[in-house]
């Protein structure tokens, strides 16, 4: 478990407890009840990575929402959107090996993590990464309910295809922006496991 659960988790365990203790059994349940699931939304498993260095893996766990053709500064590729509801984890990992260029956070709006505008319009993390392939931009996306992005990389950190880069609390979308010398290996609604599911392959 990610170690910021602890803090979270433990106030209404505590406090459950406590009133479970006191014959208060109904509100007792509902906070043991609330520090499980805080737990259960922290909960960081170990991925292994496939051993192909060619792949581009998952950087969340989700749902593909969609893939779409898009430019990244006159550069074309294709968007991948991954949803992540509150029953999955929410530890985002490195899609590829290479190094942190830039990190880009920009404030938006709050919009359902499942609509095509919280993309462009949503609160959000914008990191660029440059890989001995080419560039890779992904987005940690903020939304209706998941209004905490964390990065815990700075930029200039190399990082391993696979590795934990930061997490989402609650649930959220994250973006991926591949070059079009990829083929890609996932449709919408295909769920996928963030550092282990394979999204394309670099040609």
């Amino acid at each position: 478990m990610v170690k910021d659960g602890y803090k979270f988790a433990a106030p209404p365990l505590v406090v459950g407890f406590v009133a479970v203790l006191l014959h208060w059994n109904w509100i007792g349940g509902v906070l043991i009840f609330l520090g499980l699931f805080v737990m259960f939304s922290f909960r960081d498993p170990e991925r292994t990575p496939p051993p192909d260095p060619d792949t581009i893996v998952s950087p969340a766990d989700g749902r593909v929402m969609e893939i779409v053709d898009e430019l990244d500064h006159g550069v074309s590729g294709r968007r991948v959107s991954i949803f992540l509801s509150i029953f999955d984890v929410h530890v985002n990992r490195a899609p590829a090996a290479g190094r942190i260029a830039s990190l880009d956070y920009r404030h938006g709006r709050f919009y359902a993590a499942m609509r095509g505008r919280a993309s462009a319009e949503n609160e959000q993390n914008v990191i660029r990464m440059t890989t001995e392939h080419g560039d890779v931009v992904f987005k940690q996306i903020a939304g209706w309910v998941a209004r905490r992005i964390i990065f815990w990389k700075a930029v200039g950190d190399v990082v391993a295809r696979g590795e934990r880069v930061g997490m989402i609390r609650f649930g959220s979308r994250v973006d991926v922006w591949l070059p079009d010398r990829v083929e890609f290996e996932v449709k919408p609604g295909q769920h996928v496991a963030g550092g282990s599911s394979v999204l394309a392959r670099w040609r």
